[in-house]
């Protein structure tokens, strides 16, 4: 029966508390890690500035001429970016193109009017337009089937793809329709003249 208790005794003797916090080893991993954050951030920020840098040969974007005429669609929503037309991951950056933002999109005889609050607005005129379509995705973006409303327009001598997004999404068939109807004006014009 003696055994029992100095048993006992021994497990209560045994040592219960955890080892103490190394904190100077626990502060160095803490700053490491937001060195090591900041890195990547300023990295990125470089990237996107080289991009940019590249894309210098784009002229400025059209302003919205003073007379538009009367609007034949107009669309709420977000403008999700812009990429060289048939390569959805190659962002164009330049010009304020890259910069994501909310969108009120109008659509006219004259073209679509692209005003976006808090980055740079911008015309897509009529004679540019090459078609839209539905799309699933561009550069950073990916929506189930059809959730992006995709404007393949001509800007200096790059054809480029414009998504938006709206924010009552059954308005993007209607678009589709609407400008797909409006290339096909211009390039019969074209063809007349």
């Amino acid at each position: 029966m003696t055994s029992a208790p100095s048993a006992l005794i021994n497990l209560a003797a045994e040592q219960k508390s955890a080892a103490v916090t190394d904190w100077a080893a626990r502060i160095g991993w803490v700053v490491g890690l937001l060195l090591f954050v900041a890195l990547l951030y300023w990295l990125m920020r470089e990237g996107w500035k080289w991009r940019g840098t590249l894309q210098g040969d784009l002229p400025e974007l059209p302003a919205a001429p003073a007379e538009r005429g009367e609007p034949s669609l107009t669309m709420t929503g977000r403008y999700h970016g812009s990429t060289t037309a048939g390569q959805w991951l190659d962002r164009i950056v330049a010009r304020g193109l890259g910069t994501r933002s909310r969108a009120e999109l109008t659509l006219t005889e004259q073209g679509v009017g692209v005003v976006r609050p808090g980055a740079q607005d911008f015309f897509i005129p009529a004679d540019r337009v090459r078609g839209a379509r539905l799309d699933k995705g561009i550069a950073g973006k990916v929506l189930t089937e059809g959730g992006l409303l995709v404007i393949t327009w001509v800007h200096g001598d790059r054809e480029i793809d414009s998504g938006f997004r709206s924010d009552r999404v059954a308005e993007h068939a209607a678009w589709v329709e609407a400008l797909t109807h409006l290339h096909h004006l211009n390039s019969d014009t074209e063809g007349a003249r």
